[in-house]
């Protein structure tokens, strides 16, 4: 593709005015020269498209999950992809032996070239989520995380990242990631701001060709797409990184001509480097969704940029543009989608696809576009001369998982990836010293690797799932024992002998996608941290901390602790790179990807904001020559932090406080709202009780599971607190389960069915409802994240003006 400008990319047309439609004016951005077609592969193209069946055709353009698709499936359906979602694996283990997902592999492909009558065979493809390498696989390096590899500022080493991640998917006989994320995070509080590189679309950008050829190789290369590459993905067209409160899912409220600057040039570096997929958002721009958004998946992406590859949904995403659900969307096809990302209701939509292409709803030259980009990547690829993929290149060379080589690359890029915040003359540590390692994070692979490690949330794993790896405190063990020194570990911060310095690494636990949404940016010390610090600092102790985390939050009172500050970001499964800078062994190097926030409030801080404020600024990152003593930072996080016990929690329309008043559906994350909001199953709108707007009506469809919550911005500590007292009108009680839940944490969850109850009262204007919190059986009351959330996939009305917990200590369920 012909080369752009820097100034073309970042500058953007000074005439585009905000756009408040989601309407994006194509010949307003910048134009780039489609590639030149090999006329042979069309021809081949040609061919097939005229031999295939109507079902085979729609078949194509749908991909299952493995989890609830099976290699029959593959063979009947004529289906053109499957995927592993983040918690699907072959056998549903997913801490199986990498030799399970080779012989998955096969018995999919062996299904799709299994001969039906005359039509041709069309091999097919698996996507798999690789994000920090082949991040599915017990055994695999496990590279930083994005916001890590920000801080890098290497091209370089990302060409290599993505070089060694393609090695060992192929290894796995796997050949497509829906890698990279190229997302310019404008708000931190997103649940996927670690799998952004930075706050600067420049950082982006100049990663985006680098990785897409480590992964791909180079167009014009006999091996480009084939041997030790693969097939990448640019995502999520577009502005997944912007959208309004850093919600995931959300809406990015932003002008055409900030979408041009801030969001697309990453893409247009990836599209130069010859990406041959790009993934459409689950986000929408001014209140379009990206799954349905014509004039950017095909008025820019496929005609003005001239993109010739296949555009694929992401997880149900086509569901969410009006009119459509799961299982039928023939407007998101229409509008650009070339391939559906249909997990678990491929099969509806096969159903409902066919019978659109049928009736011409779907017209048929679309239908054959969208077929045409799938064949032709996969004609690129080689995967109709390919061979099973136990038979392809580096197929089954499970040495090749988290080989020497290439966790010295891992290695490089967590040394690279570190930036020093504070140094008060302790760093470099001696390797020759007694150094004791503490903190909850020191032994803690699966903490220091974060979400999308191994399952979807990064959690539930043990410490054998990461077969040679090796954890920080590892790292420091190997550094001074190499030195003449000694290492002792204690995550409580105790010891024996008196350590001339003491490591603390604390921070985030995993976390992915929505689950990782947050209210504000205040660090949850839960496990102590701070403690540990102050405790060894009043011992006399120089402390270095050392941060985890996925997102910058505000840690005032650990940066004013510690004698050295560093942080950390996800680094993967090279905890030796934390030891190389901390004893010296190399510099630091990292520069901060995004601006560091003086506050917890939360509110979008970026480079080039008219009030920029920020406590670290962006670019920021000490060396071991700064070793001035940094002066004491406010400890005043700017926000309310305690949630009482007792007390509104809903009042007046409203949440109280700090919480959130969220909807949900069931295939949504929770959204944030404060008027009226309907995401298809659920509705919520302002009505008048005694007073102007305070009060909710809300009403569930039916179509889909619909859930109302009342979040809190962080755990909160409910033991000994009331029962629940709800003020409320229920015009319609639902004829199926209304479950009120009591969430802590994400995997916690106490429920019970409130429909019986609501239908007692149905018809009866206002009541108090008061549900003991003992009748919650399993909660988990020191740790509640949600106080409150009702969910029903029945029709149901109810009107909603408060809900408390009450003073009244009761402990029994009545």
């Amino acid at each position: 593709m012909a080369s752009l400008s820097a100034a073309m990319l970042f500058s953007g047309p000074a005439s585009v005015a905000a756009d408040t439609a989601g309407t994006a004016h194509p010949d307003m951005w910048p134009a780039l020269t489609a590639p030149v077609v090999a006329p042979a592969i069309e021809t081949r193209i040609d061919a097939l498209i005229a031999a295939m069946s109507l079902e085979q055709k729609v078949g194509q353009i749908i991909q299952g999950d493995i989890g609830s698709t099976t290699p029959g499936d593959v063979a009947q359906y004529h289906l053109g992809s499957i995927l592993n979602g983040g918690s699907s694996s072959p056998g549903g283990d997913e801490f199986g032996p990498a030799s399970a997902w080779v012989a998955a592999a096969d018995a999919y492909y062996d299904a799709s070239m299994r001969a039906n009558g005359d039509l041709p065979r069309i091999p097919v493809i698996w996507g798999s989520d690789a994000v920090h390498g082949h991040n599915n696989i017990v055994g695999a390096t496990l590279f930083p995380h994005n916001i890590g590899l920000g801080a890098a500022r290497n091209p370089a080493l990302m060409e290599r990242i993505g070089q060694v991640t393609a090695i060992e998917m192929r290894v796995t006989g796997l050949d497509w990631t829906f890698a990279p994320t190229i997302a310019v995070a404008h708000d931190d509080r997103w649940g996927r701001t670690y799998e952004s590189f930075g706050e600067d679309p420049a950082i982006a950008t100049g990663y985006a060709a680098a990785l897409v050829h480590g992964i791909q190789g180079r167009r014009g290369d006999t091996d480009w797409l084939k041997g030790p590459h693969i097939i990448a993905t640019a995502k999520h067209f577009l502005a997944d990184g912007g959208t309004a409160g850093g919600r995931d899912r959300g809406e990015a409220k932003i002008s055409e001509a900030e979408l041009i600057r801030v969001h697309a040039p990453a893409y247009v570096a990836a599209l130069q480097a010859d990406v041959q997929s790009v993934m459409a958002s689950f986000s929408g721009w001014n209140d379009v969704k990206m799954h349905g958004n014509a004039s950017l998946l095909t008025g820019v992406l496929k005609r003005r940029w001239g993109f010739d590859g296949l555009v694929v949904g992401d997880w149900d995403g086509h569901a969410k543009v009006p009119g459509c659900s799961p299982i039928d969307c023939p407007a998101s096809i229409a509008a650009g989608l070339d391939m559906y990302m249909g997990p678990a209701s491929w099969k509806g939509l096969y159903a409902s696809t066919l019978a659109a292409a049928r009736s011409g709803t779907l017209p048929m030259a679309r239908l054959n576009d969208a077929v045409r980009r799938i064949l032709r990547v996969k004609l690129r690829a080689g995967l109709f001369e390919a061979g099973k993929p136990s038979t392809r290149p580096y197929a089954g060379r499970y040495e090749l998982l988290g080989a020497p080589e290439h966790r010295a690359v891992a290695r490089a890029a967590v040394r690279e990836s570190l930036v020093l915040f504070k140094n008060d003359g302790v760093l470099p540590l001696r390797a020759g010293a007694h150094i004791l390692v503490a903190g909850d994070g020191a032994d803690n692979v699966a903490k220091q690797s974060g979400g999308w490690t191994l399952t979807w949330q990064g959690t539930g794993t043990r410490p054998e799932h990461f077969p040679g790896a090796t954890s920080i405190f590892a790292g420091v063990r190997d550094a001074v024992k190499a030195g003449g020194g000694t290492a002792e570990l204690s995550a409580e911060g105790r010891f024996a002998a008196k350590p001339d310095a003491a490591i603390v690494v604390f921070g985030e636990d995993p976390y992915a996608e929505f689950q990782g949404d947050r209210a504000d940016l205040y660090f949850d010390d839960t496990r102590g941290s701070l403690d540990i610090m102050k405790r060894l600092t009043a011992a006399g102790i120089p402390v270095v901390a050392v941060f985890l985390s996925g997102r910058p939050l505000w840690v005032n009172r650990h940066i004013n602790a510690a004698d050295a500050f560093v942080a950390a970001w996800l680094p993967g499964s090279e905890g030796g790179g934390v030891a190389d800078v901390l004893f010296g062994k190399v510099d630091f190097k990292g520069k901060l990807p995004f601006s560091w926030p003086a506050d917890a409030k939360g509110a979008p801080l970026n480079i080039g904001d008219a009030e920029y404020k920020p406590l670290y600024r962006f670019g920021f990152g000490l060396t071991l020559a700064d070793r001035s003593p940094a002066p004491p930072l406010s400890e005043d996080p700017g926000i309310v932090v305690e949630q009482p016990r007792a007390g509104p929690i809903f009042a007046r329309g409203r949440a109280v406080g700090t919480r959130q008043l969220q909807i949900d559906g069931a295939n949504d994350s929770p959204q944030a709202i404060s008027g009226a909001a309907d995401n298809g199953a659920i509705a919520v709108r302002p009505v008048d009780r005694d007073a102007q707007e305070d009060a909710r009506e809300i009403s569930w469809s039916g179509k889909a599971r619909g859930t109302l919550i009342v979040a809190n911005a962080r755990a909160a500590d409910l033991s000994g607190a009331g029962p629940l007292a709800l003020d409320l009108e229920v015009d319609q009680a639902p004829a199926a389960p209304a479950m009120l839940e009591l969430r802590c944490g994400s995997s916690c969850t106490a429920r019970l069915d409130i429909g019986p109850r609501l239908a007692v009262i149905a018809g009866q204007g206002w009541q108090t409802l008061t549900i003991p919190l003992a009748c919650l059986a399993g909660a988990q009351l020191d740790h509640v994240t949600a106080p409150f959330a009702l969910s029903s996939s029945a029709p149901m009305r109810l009107t909603l003006t408060s809900i408390a917990l009450t003073p009244v200590r009761e402990t029994s369920c009545r």
